[in-house]
This record gives C-alpha cells, sequence and structure tokens, in this order.
C-alpha cells in the first residue's frame, strides 16, 4: 500500500469518527432543550413569561404529564445506546457483525476490479 492511499483511508475513517461524535453530542444537545422545555412547561415558569394568564386546558397537562415522565426514559435509552456506540463501547455482536461485514466486502473487492478491468 502506498503512504497517500495510507494517509487517505487514515483520514476518510477519522473524518467518520469524527462525524459519528459530531451527530452524538447533537442528539445530546437536542435531548436537553426539549427536555428543559418540557420541565418549565410543567413547572409552569413559561406561564409568568406570556402576556396573557389563561388557564391550561386539563387535558394539554395530562399530555404534558405524560411526555414528562415517558419522554426523558424512553428517549434517555436511546441517547445511552447512541452514547456507548459513538464513544466505541460496541456490543459484542455488533462488533461481529462489522468484521464479517469488513471481511465479505475486502473479499468481494477483488472479484468487482477483476470485473472492471475486463
Amino acid at each position: 500500500m502506498e503512504p497517500q492511499e495510507h494517509y487517505s483511508e487514515k483520514f476518510e475513517r477519522a473524518k467518520k469518527r469524527v462525524k459519528e461524535l459530531k451527530d452524538f453530542y447533537g442528539h445530546l444537545k437536542a435531548f436537553m432543550i426539549v427536555n428543559i422545555l418540557l420541565f418549565l412547561l410543567r413547572s409552569n415558569v413559561l406561564n409568568s413569561i406570556t402576556l396573557e394568564q389563561s388557564s391550561i386546558d386539563a387535558d394539554f397537562l395530562h399530555w404534558l404529564d405524560w411526555n414528562f415522565l415517558i419522554t426523558p426514559v424512553l428517549w434517555g435509552i436511546g441517547l445511552l445506546i447512541h452514547g456507548l456506540y459513538a464513544h466505541r463501547y460496541k456490543f459484542k455482536f455488533i462488533a461481529k457483525w462489522e468484521s464479517r461485514q469488513i471481511q465479505k466486502y475486502m473479499e468481494q473487492e477483488p472479484q468487482e476490479i477483476r470485473k472492471q478491468k475486463e
């Protein structure tokens, strides 16, 4: 393998890694913003900001209670899994699957190159 090709592959892997981490931190930011807004809505903090002090519909409060309890839990589990994956804590079945796929594509590449030359 030529040094330039080696550098290019390392660069692409590093670029992919940075994108994975950037995606995770974007996910974390969205999680925090949404849950802070839900908390502020539920604690009636936003009522003091609004000009009208209208009564809040009971159905809305019920919906808000449901989301305030369920959203952080379910979304938090998804965020935890995303964080573990982004920070390279890979579950064994994912690592095995990835290595099988890499091996498969590495074996297919010479065949594809031969087909292109023909």
